[in-house]
């Protein structure tokens, strides 16, 4: 008894550990940091104020996104990786159901998404965590991070909104992973990442949901407005 008492605090403690990791990981603000350095743009006070890669594109340039974007994809690859280096082959039993690496990757995986979405480095505001739930989705199964990379590809390139092909991608991703999981027996674990990071994504894309319907969502090649906020303003005046 105590024997397992003391591997389930063991595997807690590394589980917490990779969520903790992930999570700074998936903090850097990737995107304010290469804008403000790169082209001298604060992305928190133009367009949607988000510092992912869309909003880069539009406030700060393509060259500036697309390392940005690249950056944000890393940042969930690696959250993923180091909780399989943490855990390892650890692995324990809680009645009928086994815990092992795979659930400490999901849930770094996760973290790191949280992360991006609401940094702690940026007063809990951030992106919309969508290349970065790719980045753990690469580490995790690459398989389907290419079928939802697809869907986005084609929904942005088809519509012209790069929310739609965002919100298209994730959620085909999470539909594939259900047959998947029914019937070729995949792990839970995928479909639980899955459907967290949908969930969170969709959230975070709630404002853009919203400009659909109405039709007045920013499209591909439109560039970024200024934001009137108090740090703006008040730079104005000095």
């Amino acid at each position: 008894m105590i024997a397992d008492m003391m591997i389930a605090a063991i595997m807690i403690a590394r589980y917490l550990a990779s969520m903790i990791i992930g999570y700074l990981l998936g903090s850097i603000p990737w995107g304010l940091i290469l804008a403000k350095t790169m082209a001298g743009v604060d992305v928190r006070e133009w367009g949607s104020g988000k510092v992912g890669a869309t909003n880069v594109m539009r406030s700060a340039g393509k060259k500036v996104a697309i390392i940005s974007g690249l950056l944000d994809i890393v940042k969930g690859a690696l959250a993923v990786l180091f909780a399989g280096l943490i855990i390892g082959k650890s692995y324990m039993v809680v009645g009928q159901f086994g815990f092992g690496s795979l659930l400490g990757q999901v849930l770094a995986g996760l973290s790191a998404v949280a992360g991006h979405n609401w940094s702690v480095f940026l007063k809990f505001r951030g992106g919309s965590g969508v290349a970065t739930f790719f980045g753990g989705w690469i580490a995790l199964l690459p398989m389907v991070a290419l079928f939802g990379g697809e869907i986005l590809v084609l929904g942005a390139a088809s519509t012209l909104f790069m929310s739609l092909g965002s919100i298209a991608g994730v959620v085909g991703m999470y539909a594939i992973l259900i047959p998947l999981t029914i019937l070729n027996h995949f792990p839970i674990e995928y479909l639980l990442y899955a459907l967290i990071g949908t969930g969170m994504i969709l959230y975070t894309h709630r404002g853009n949901i919203v400009r659909l319907f109405k039709g007045i969502e920013r499209r591909l090649g439109q560039k970024a407005e200024k934001i009137h906020t108090p740090t703006s303003d008040q730079k104005k005046k000095t």
